[in-house]
């Protein structure tokens, strides 16, 4: 097993949805990519909030499979958990299941 396997996400769950936990959850995925898979180079990074759905993160992966030099992207969606806003309606909890 790799304990350390992963991004730490996962330690975000709970945390509102704001542009710093959107910029930690960049950086996470950043290092992430970087330490175990090798076999990609990344481009780009985005983590956004959809205008009208604050409920939402979405993970925009922009790499280069580097033995074919192909080009990809992969969007990857955190949903806010339901019933769990915090504060006065904003944020919430994230959701990555």
């Amino acid at each position: 097993m790799l304990p350390t396997f992963g991004c730490g996400i996962h330690d975000l769950v709970f945390q509102p949805n704001t542009v710093a936990v959107r910029g930690s959850v960049q950086a996470e995925v950043n290092d992430a990519l970087a330490r175990w898979e090798p076999r990609i180079d990344v481009i780009d990074i985005a983590v956004s909030a959809p205008s009208g759905q604050p409920e939402v993160m979405l993970i925009d992966i922009h790499y280069r499979i580097r033995a074919t030099n192909a080009f990809y992207n992969l969007v990857y969606p955190l949903f806010i958990s339901e019933g769990v806003a915090g504060g006065r309606g904003t944020g919430g909890a994230l959701n990555a299941t």
